[in-house]
């Protein structure tokens, strides 16, 4: 992944409403929601769901397709792991990291 599309996922994901809603797609896998179920969950606009969606579909964290009358949202998987796969590219300089205990 390019620093710059890294960039454009984490400032996306960078507003409460688009992490909540991306965390959600993610957990939904592969089966995905709608903008109904996700704009109800929240209890959002319509329109200010659309205009946080559009940003997600633009950093490609997450897909829109028509399913008769219905828009299904999906996470996209391969972009997620691309970015960890980015962030953690040079963890602990190459040495096995494991679990890190929580105080």
């Amino acid at each position: 992944m390019e620093e710059s599309a890294a960039l454009s996922a984490l400032a996306a994901l960078a507003q409460p409403l688009r992490l909540r809603v991306f965390r959600a797609l993610v957990v939904a896998g592969p089966q995905g929601l709608t903008p109904g179920e996700l704009a109800a969950r929240w209890q959002v606009p319509g329109n200010t769901l659309s205009f946080h969606l559009k940003e997600l579909v633009h950093a490609g964290l997450i897909t829109q397709e028509r399913d008769g009358r219905s828009l299904i949202c999906r996470a996209e998987f391969g972009r997620m792991n691309a970015l960890l796969g980015y962030l953690t590219e040079h963890c602990c300089q190459g040495e096995s990291c494991g679990a890190i205990p929580r105080p």
